[in-house]
């Protein structure tokens, strides 16, 4: 009611003050035209029955005082007549105006609370992925670094994932996924499959066998029906007097890169092996190497390499580039440098693990 009184108070103290100021001046300064003012500012700050109320009240204030003027007599008539059609046809504007604007004020409402909707859902996506990725995983004795950054153009929820979780004597058990998709199905399936490989490589002995975690995996997925396509790279990090041992599987997935306490950065490329979900029953197989004092191991999704305007081949040379020039940088500062550079144009989601073995 508040609000009513004070948006109607200045059209309304518009109207008064032109009358007053007409009836103070007198037959001799016609003021008339100026009612026409009234209904335009009613249509800026009011509802349209009330504009149209101010534009009623406009006229007949532009009549009366047509009469009080002496406006309908001889040549004064032709010029009165003029002004009334003007406060008329102002007000008439002004009604359509007003509608306008309310159109637009409704339109811009609708969209801001999209809008809002629609970032409330990201966010919440984003703390669920969250959660189902859980917190950054600590591999004993080792540096590590995990990152996960969402495509811009995705609902902040896929099937990128990474993993790391102790096995037995000693290892640990270092893991990045990818289930195909960007939406809450991936998320599901993702979060699915992470917990089956979990579940795998805990019951696999000591210091499991990764091209056995994957085999494995890849038949309780067949035997489940899942229909999710999975790539997937499973490696194993044992404590050696002289190091650390390193073993890996690689199921379709891009390969992981070395990057040596020598400076010398390569990828870990093998024979391609089948993906999980394709083939139930392929075999794959395991490589080892030994990590030293100060080497740096990189897992990663596609996304990190993959664009639109450049080939695999381009996006590799790139994080081998980053790589050699960010080598003697605190991990975590290698991890961002990475993908600072990305944020704001991934057209597919990013997990990152990396860890390093102190020198």
């Amino acid at each position: 009611m508040d609000r009513a009184i004070r948006s109607n108070a200045l059209p309304a103290g518009l109207l008064v003050a032109v009358l007053v100021l007409d009836l103070v001046i007198g037959r001799e300064g016609v003021l008339i035209g100026l009612l026409a003012a009234p209904p335009l500012v009613a249509a800026t700050v009011t509802g349209r029955r009330a504009t149209a109320v101010h534009g009623v009240l406009a006229v007949l204030t532009a009549a009366l005082l047509g009469v009080h003027d002496e406006q309908y007599t001889g040549a004064a008539a032709a010029a009165q007549a003029v002004r009334l059609l003007a406060v008329t046809g102002t007000a008439a504007l002004a009604v359509a105006a007003c509608g306008l604007r309310l159109r637009r004020e409704a339109d811009l409402a609708r969209v801001t609370a999209e809008a809002a909707t629609a970032q409330a859902e990201l966010d919440a996506a984003a703390v669920l992925q969250q959660h189902l990725l859980g917190l950054p995983p600590a591999v004993p004795g080792l540096q590590t670094a995990a990152r996960y950054l969402p495509a811009v153009r995705s609902a902040r929820i896929g099937g990128d994932w990474y993993d790391a979780f102790p096995a037995g004597g000693g290892a640990t058990v270092l893991v990045v996924g990818d289930v195909a998709g960007h939406d809450a199905r991936a998320a599901a399936a993702m979060a699915e499959v992470r917990g089956m490989l979990r579940a795998v490589a805990a019951t696999a002995g000591p210091a499991p066998s990764p091209a056995r975690v994957l085999d494995t995996l890849d038949d309780v997925l067949a035997r489940l029906g899942a229909p999710a396509l999975v790539t997937a790279v499973v490696a194993v990090l044992t404590p050696t007097a002289d190091g650390v041992a390193l073993c890996w599987s690689n199921a379709g997935h891009p390969p992981p890169v070395l990057a040596g306490a020598d400076g010398t950065v390569r990828l870990l490329e093998r024979r391609p092996e089948r993906l999980l979900g394709v083939e139930p029953g392929s075999r794959r197989s395991d490589d080892d190497l030994l990590l030293l004092p100060g080497d740096t191991l990189l897992l990663y999704t596609d996304g990190l390499v993959e664009r639109r305007d450049r080939d695999l081949d381009e996006g590799t040379d790139w994080l081998l580039t980053g790589l050699r020039r960010r080598a003697a940088e605190p991990l975590d500062a290698v991890v961002d440098g990475l993908l600072a550079g990305l944020v704001g144009t991934l057209h597919d989601d990013v997990a990152v693990l990396a860890v390093r073995l102190p020198g």
